[in-house]
């Protein structure tokens, strides 16, 4: 029985034995999978950066030829611009001139608006002036007319006396 026991002791010890270079295998098998899986997790995020970095540097070169395109189109929007500003300098350089022109007119046509007026008032004076004097040559005339048609027919009254008193001599 001895011999028995020895036997399964040793058989025992032969499968502990065996047991743990199984679990020692299975613990290096497991290690080496979590290598592969580690290896594979890191080769699909460099895949996954790649593709990413990829992915950005397209979307950089797209943003830099649209500022690229801004930066032209913000060139000839500037020109625009000063083309533009220098118009609207122009344009109101040209609109006070203008107006500096028009209020030099219009105090020229006041004055000489106000000149008229007077030489009107002057006339207009000498006018009612030379009217009176008129009036007054006329009733002059009329009271002259009115002696002289007195006169003259005094003249003819003394004439005809004249006459007739001759007629009697």
């Amino acid at each position: 029985m001895e011999a028995g026991f020895s036997e399964m002791r040793s058989e025992l010890q032969s499968r502990e034995a065996l047991w743990r270079r199984i679990q020692l295998e299975c613990q290096q098998l497991h290690e080496e999978l979590l290598k592969i899986r580690e290896n594979k997790d890191m080769q699909e995020i460099q895949t996954k950066h790649q593709s990413s970095c990829v992915q950005l540097t397209e979307q950089l070169e797209n943003k830099n030829a649209e500022l690229l395109l801004l930066a032209h189109s913000q060139g000839h929007q500037q020109e625009e611009l000063n083309k533009i500003r220098t118009h609207v300098y122009q344009e109101d350089q040209y609109h006070r001139s203008e107006q500096e022109r028009m209020k030099t007119e219009i105090s020229d046509l006041t004055e000489e608006l106000h000149q008229k007026e007077i030489t009107i008032a002057t006339i207009m004076e000498k006018a009612s002036l030379l009217e009176r004097q008129l009036k007054m040559e006329l009733e002059i005339k009329d009271k002259l007319l009115a002696k002289q048609q007195l006169l003259d027919f005094q003249y003819k009254v003394i004439k005809s006396e004249n006459t007739h008193l001759k007629e009697m001599v």
